[in-house]
């Protein structure tokens, strides 16, 4: 599997799929046949989380291929990031209590030889062992894979979801402070109280087909306790009045200007965001950071073939701009937490018109998030 940083590759990878594999989506979309055959998923979501192809762009090829009621399922999925990410804006010290959560634990766990074998794949379980090794090679999981890999790491080997959470980000190339987050708290039954996912063996036999032998699993682990409840911080994600000629701030989740809603406003430059380890709580990979740094190189590309004013500058940077700018807006996570931080009142942030309808349908769960989707996409004129 190569991932290549760039919208070129991204494009072909989704009209691939389109044409070829996306008929046989729903059928064969939970099975992991490995990382030498993912025909039966299209493996976009490196691209969607950093913004280099967007969802109603998917969305828009899928439904031009097939009706609705034949993309159901993909749209659906598609929209999860979305919904996980909407839910995680209108809750946003889940994401702050997880970092505080995470420091405590970092430190009771980092000598201990449970947690570091599982890290390394050094487990009695062949299963994760090679997950681990594909996380590492790959900068990629399979969907369904996850979810037993989480299981695994908090039911079988009796280890903190947190730094399962932590694990992931630091290696996958797709991942985000929502997506992430809430689906570990998912998975140890925190995020729905009480309402845990437990792997099976049956589960991992049948859609990996029987790849591997005598998995030995905690079945009947009882749910992660939490007492913490969050109420919804009401927030209106507006944009206030665009003036031109100011700067334009692009973070790493948002690189295909040329392509968003505000590419026809006139910018006077716009700053392409880096963010490094340094300023991270979370410390990312090397490959993951190499794979954003392409990604904004790509960016830059683009927009200067666009005649448009560009450069690269280090989150750090953002401190000695005194002048008011626009920048599209990061969503919770690190870039947030670096400006909020630095209390860096001159910023005022951008919001996609897809997560400024969809948002307000992520006020509960997934499930009545999605009877919102035919309204959502028809807002945006697919159906």
């Amino acid at each position: 599997m190569i991932f290549k940083a760039s919208r070129a590759k991204a494009v072909d990878q989704l009209n691939n799929f389109i044409e070829q594999n996306l008929t046989d989506y729903s059928k064969l979309r939970n099975f992991d046949f490995g990382p030498d055959n993912r025909s039966n998923i299209s493996c976009l979501s490196p691209y969607i989380t950093h913004g280099t192809i967007n969802e109603l762009e998917v969305i828009d090829k899928s439904l031009k291929k097939f009706s609705f009621a034949k993309n159901e399922k993909f749209i659906q999925e598609v929209l999860w990031r979305v919904y996980w990410k909407g839910w995680l804006e209108l809750r946003p010290n889940v994401w702050s209590d997880y970092l505080v959560e995470l420091s405590k634990v970092k430190d009771e766990f980092k000598n201990n030889q449970n947690y570091l074998n599982a890290i390394e794949g050094k487990t009695n379980m062949d299963c994760f062992n090679q997950w681990v090794i594909e996380l590492k090679e790959n900068n990629y999981l399979h969907n369904h894979t996850r979810m037993w890999f989480a299981s695994i790491w908090i039911f079988t080997l009796e280890l903190p979801w947190q730094l399962g959470a932590e694990f992931f980000m630091q290696h996958l190339y797709d991942g985000d402070a929502a997506s992430n987050t809430l689906g570990w708290r998912w998975v140890a039954g925190v995020q729905t109280q009480g309402k845990h996912y437990l792997a099976s063996e049956w589960n991992i036999n049948k859609f990996t087909n029987n790849k591997f032998k005598n998995i030995k699993l905690n079945e009947n682990a009882s749910p992660i306790f939490s007492d913490k409840t969050y109420s919804i911080n009401k927030k209106d994600f507006l944009n206030s009045e665009i003036l031109e000629g100011k700067t334009l701030l692009i973070f790493e989740n948002n690189m295909a200007f040329e392509f968003s809603d505000f590419k026809e406003h006139k910018f006077k430059k716009a700053l392409l965001v880096s963010n490094s380890n340094e300023n991270r709580f979370i410390k990312l990979s090397e490959k993951v950071l190499d794979f954003k740094a392409n990604l904004l190189e790509d960016q830059k590309t683009r927009l200067e073939k666009k005649s448009i004013d560009c450069e690269i500058i280090n989150i750090n940077d953002l401190k000695n701009i005194t002048e008011e700018v626009y920048a599209l807006y990061p969503t919770v996570g690190e870039n947030l937490d670096f400006i909020k931080l630095n209390d860096l009142k001159n910023i005022k942030f951008l919001y996609r018109k897809l997560d400024q309808f969809s948002w307000q349908y992520c006020n509960k769960g997934f499930f009545n998030f999605k009877n919102y989707i035919p309204k959502i996409i028809a807002n945006f004129n697919f159906l």
